[in-house]
C-alpha cells in the first residue's frame, strides 16, 4: 500500500517541489550504497559530475544535465534546496511547468558551460583538474529570471522590504567577488545560470521566448517514451460534426480569454508590484498556476 501512497504524493507536488524530491532521494543513493557496499565514495556521482576536461565531457556528455542532481554535502543540499522552494514558488504563481523546467534545465547547461570554457579559457585555471556538482547554476538562473522579470516586486527579507532587482544584483556581486577567493568552477557555474535567467526574461518581455525549442525538443523525447507505452484498440465513432466544431471553438474561445486574463495581470504586476493586486486577482493567478 505504500508504494501507490508515495506515487500519488509525489504526483501532487508542483514541479519544484519534485526537483528538491528527486535531489535530495538522489543525495541519499550516493551516499548510502557505497557506504553499504563497501566502495569509494565517488563511485556513483563520478559517472554524473561534469570535468572540466573537454575529452572527459566527450564520454559522458550526459553531465551537462546530470551534474546538477549531485550535491557535496548537507549543507550544500540545503542551500540549493531551500532557494529552489522559494523561487519556484513565486516563478509558479506566475508561469506553468514547462517554463519553469525551460528556465532551469537550460540555466543548468549554461552553468555547466560557463564552468568548462572558463577552466579551458583563463590561464587562471591551467592545470587545474576539477568537476563540478550542485542545483545552484538551476536555481540561479530561475532566481534571476523572476529579478529581471519582476524588477519592482518586493520581498520580505528578515525585518525589512527589498526589491527583487536588488537581490539579484547581490547576488551577481557576491559571485563575482568571491569567483578569486574559492569554489571558482561553482561561481562560474552561478553566474552562467544568472546569465540565462537574465538574457531570457529580458528577450520574454519583449515577446520572445526563447525556450520555446527547447520545449519542443522536450516534448518530442517526451513522446517517445509515450509512443512505447501500449495502445488502447482502435474504436470506430461518429461525431456530430457540427456539434463538435462549435464546442472547438467555444474552448478555443475560453482560452483566448483566460490568457488575456493573466497576460493583463502580469502587466500589472510588471508596472506596479505583485501588491498591487487585488484578492481576487491574487487567487485567480495562483489557481491559474496550480492549473498549469
Amino acid at each position: 500500500m505504500a508504494q501507490p501512497d508515495l506515487k500519488y504524493q509525489f504526483s501532487r507536488l508542483n514541479i519544484a517541489e519534485k526537483l528538491i524530491a528527486i535531489n535530495v532521494l538522489v543525495f541519499i543513493v550516493n551516499a548510502l550504497v557505497p557506504f553499504l557496499l563497501g566502495i569509494p565514495k565517488n563511485s556513483i556521482v563520478q559517472w554524473f559530475e561534469l570535468p572540466n576536461d573537454i575529452v572527459d565531457i566527450a564520454f559522458q556528455p550526459w553531465s551537462i544535465v546530470t551534474y546538477s542532481f549531485f550535491h557535496g554535502g548537507i549543507g550544500h543540499l540545503f542551500w540549493n534546496m531551500l532557494m529552489i522552494y522559494f523561487v519556484g514558488k513565486i516563478f509558479l504563481n506566475l508561469f506553468d511547468t514547462k517554463r519553469f523546467l525551460n528556465v532551469y534545465i537550460l540555466g543548468v547547461i549554461l552553468g555547466g558551460l560557463f564552468f568548462v570554457l572558463g577552466y579551458n579559457i583563463f590561464p587562471a585555471f591551467f592545470n587545474t583538474n576539477a568537476f563540478l556538482i550542485g542545483a545552484s547554476a538551476g536555481a540561479s538562473a530561475v532566481l534571476i529570471f523572476i529579478c529581471t522579470y519582476l524588477p519592482n516586486q518586493e520581498v520580505r527579507i528578515i525585518f525589512f522590504n527589498v526589491k527583487l532587482w536588488m537581490v539579484g544584483a547581490v547576488v551577481v556581486l557576491s559571485d563575482l567577488v568571491q569567483l578569486p577567493i574559492s569554489n571558482s568552477g561553482g561561481h562560474l557555474a552561478h553566474l552562467g545560470g544568472a546569465f540565462l535567467g537574465y538574457l531570457y526574461a529580458s528577450q520574454l518581455l519583449k515577446g520572445n521566448d526563447i525556450g520555446s525549442g527547447f520545449s519542443k525538443f522536450m516534448d518530442s523525447i517526451a513522446n517517445l517514451f509515450k509512443g512505447s507505452q501500449k495502445k488502447a484498440p482502435m474504436k470506430t465513432v461518429y461525431k456530430n460534426k457540427k456539434a463538435s466544431s462549435s464546442t472547438s471553438s467555444a474552448i478555443d474561445y475560453d482560452k483566448k480569454t483566460h490568457q488575456k486574463k493573466i497576460d493583463a495581470i502580469l502587466d500589472k504586476i510588471s508596472k506596479s508590484g505583485y501588491e498591487s493586486l487585488s484578492k481576487v486577482e491574487k487567487d485567480f493567478l495562483f489557481k491559474a498556476g496550480k492549473e498549469n
